[in-house]
């Protein structure tokens, strides 16, 4: 892990001094206006394909605010938005492509291209929620072919702000993405990608994501602000035959009114050798993490070291499901999360923002960590370290209940075809830690809060094959002599 990171800077550090050295070209000079009202998508393109055909270089925006629609960036060509400057999407589906290759709508595509990037202090604004709209009347009207579920366009129907498809080095540096009207930035299938110091605002409609990052191979993500309606840092893997590995992320911080960092739910590939470290999850309605192999997928090889989440309705969420699998078995192994600090409220931790997260699968008491496979599908090796998760307690029996009896425990349902969330099975019986269908589960060091009491115990296991606790301890008021750490079916648990 220590080498593949090694390699991933040094890479980025070439690609940054190559685009740094590159000549600039001032896009007005091909008679790009930035009065906020002409439309410049023609002329970008036009500049783009000139300085493609140059042999490379920046096309810069200087001060004042760009409309514009779709537009192809090509090789050896950077996008420099000054400080002062916007690439201000257009209000008029009409002015977006959807790309045959790709299946989808965005303001700035890239297909196929080699040493690209975005770099400067302006802002991408895709003014989605207006742009969203105005595609819900053409929709209305006969126009736009669209099944228009739950009173909404299909995401690929909506233009995100950046979408880049089989693209090698990749550099997107210090600009402000803002108000897509579908996900915000897709990378896909590329290699060598840094985003580096980028704010992100998402959250003016449906399925705003931070940033989507599908089968991508060399990943350096560091440094950014995610403030999002959906999951903030989402990895996914579309084709069974690909995979998304070795990356790394650093120094971020994401709010969400989904999950913070997943992987999923798209898994069809999967997910290996990842690195995540300094990540801090805040008011937030599901997980701080999700990692979820339903798909067919496997995840591997994953180290988080440095989490801290405050105000998110869950800690950690481990799923192996078998959604969408076609006969492949997925796995989720070798996974270790330490140095966490996390905070879960009895409210509801996103409420207020646009687009909150949707109450569902109530009734339903506070949700546990949980780490759950399926009976022929386990999950394998998971090391839990120097952690403190702290709950509110105060779960009600008259409100919902799964106690400890075999008819309870065997009741909670499997849900293999299930969408992944944390909330699916409802009641769980732990107010802590609920692990299921695993094997080789360790913790060191952890402790479990509970600021008030709880009917639940602290730790259920069901189905789990070795586990080991070490240096474990509980805190949970008026709970003198209460077993905190219950096992059924189960064997092979050390407790020191």
């Amino acid at each position: 892990m220590t080498n593949m990171i090694k390699i991933l800077i040094v890479n980025m550090i070439l690609l940054i001094t190559q685009q740094l050295s590159a000549k600039d070209y001032d896009v007005r000079d091909f008679g790009a206006v930035g009065d906020g009202i002409f439309v410049n998508s023609n002329i970008i393109q036009h500049a783009i394909d000139y300085i493609n055909a140059a042999g490379g270089g920046r096309l810069v925006f200087y001060p004042g605010t760009y409309v514009t629609g779709s537009f192809y960036l090509k090789s050896n060509v950077t996008l420099h938005i000054e400080q002062g400057a916007t690439l201000l999407g257009s209000t008029n589906p009409w002015d977006y492509v959807k790309d045959p290759h790709v299946g989808w709508k965005s303001m700035i595509f890239a297909v196929k291209q080699d040493n690209i990037g975005i770099s400067g202090k302006g802002i991408i604004n895709g003014r989605g929620f207006t742009t969203a709209n105005n595609m819900v009347k053409y929709i209305q009207k006969g126009l736009f072919d669209d099944p228009l579920k739950l009173d909404r366009p299909n995401e690929t129907n909506r233009p995100e702000n950046i979408y880049f498809r089989e693209c090698n080095n990749v550099v997107i540096r210090d600009i402000t993405l803002k108000d897509p009207a579908s996900w915000n930035q897709t990378y896909d299938q590329c290699k060598n990608l840094l985003v580096d110091n980028i704010f992100v605002d998402s959250k003016s409609y449906w399925n705003n994501d931070g940033i989507d990052v599908v089968d991508c191979d060399g990943v350096v993500i560091k440094n950014s602000y995610f403030d999002t309606a959906d999951d903030a840092i989402c990895f996914k893997s579309h084709d069974a035959n690909a995979i998304c590995q070795n990356v790394v992320v650093d120094n971020c911080t994401g709010r969400s009114s989904a999950n913070g960092l997943k992987f999923g739910t798209a898994s069809r590939g999967g997910f290996r050798n990842f690195k995540i470290t300094n990540l801090t999850i805040y008011d937030t309605f599901r997980s701080a993490i999700t990692f979820a192999a339903v798909d067919g997928g496997l995840i591997e090889n994953i180290v988080v070291d440095g989490l801290r989440s405050v105000n998110t309705g869950n800690v950690l969420f481990l799923r192996i499901g078998n959604r969408w699998s076609s006969g492949k078995t997925p796995s989720l192994q070798n996974v270790t999360i330490k140095n966490v600090y996390a905070e879960v409220p009895y409210a509801k931790p996103d409420a207020g923002y646009n687009y909150e997260g949707p109450v569902e699968d109530n009734p339903r008491n506070i949700s546990p960590a949980s780490i759950i496979g399926l009976p022929n599908m386990r999950i394998k090796n998971i090391t839990l370290e120097n952690i403190e998760m702290v709950y509110p307690g105060r779960s009600d029996t008259l409100y919902a209940k799964v106690g400890l009896t075999s008819k309870e425990l065997d009741a909670i349902p499997e849900m293999e075809k299930s969408y992944p969330e944390f909330s699916q099975f409802k009641e769980l019986p732990a107010w802590g830690m609920y692990i299921r269908h695993a094997d080789d589960i360790h913790f060191k060091n952890v402790t479990f809060r509970a600021l008030e009491q709880d009917y639940r115990p602290a730790v259920v296991m069901d189905d789990v094959k070795g586990a080991s606790f070490r240096g474990v301890s509980f805190s949970e008021p008026n709970a003198q002599g209460k077993n905190q750490i219950f096992k059924y079916k189960s064997s092979g648990i050390n407790i020191e």
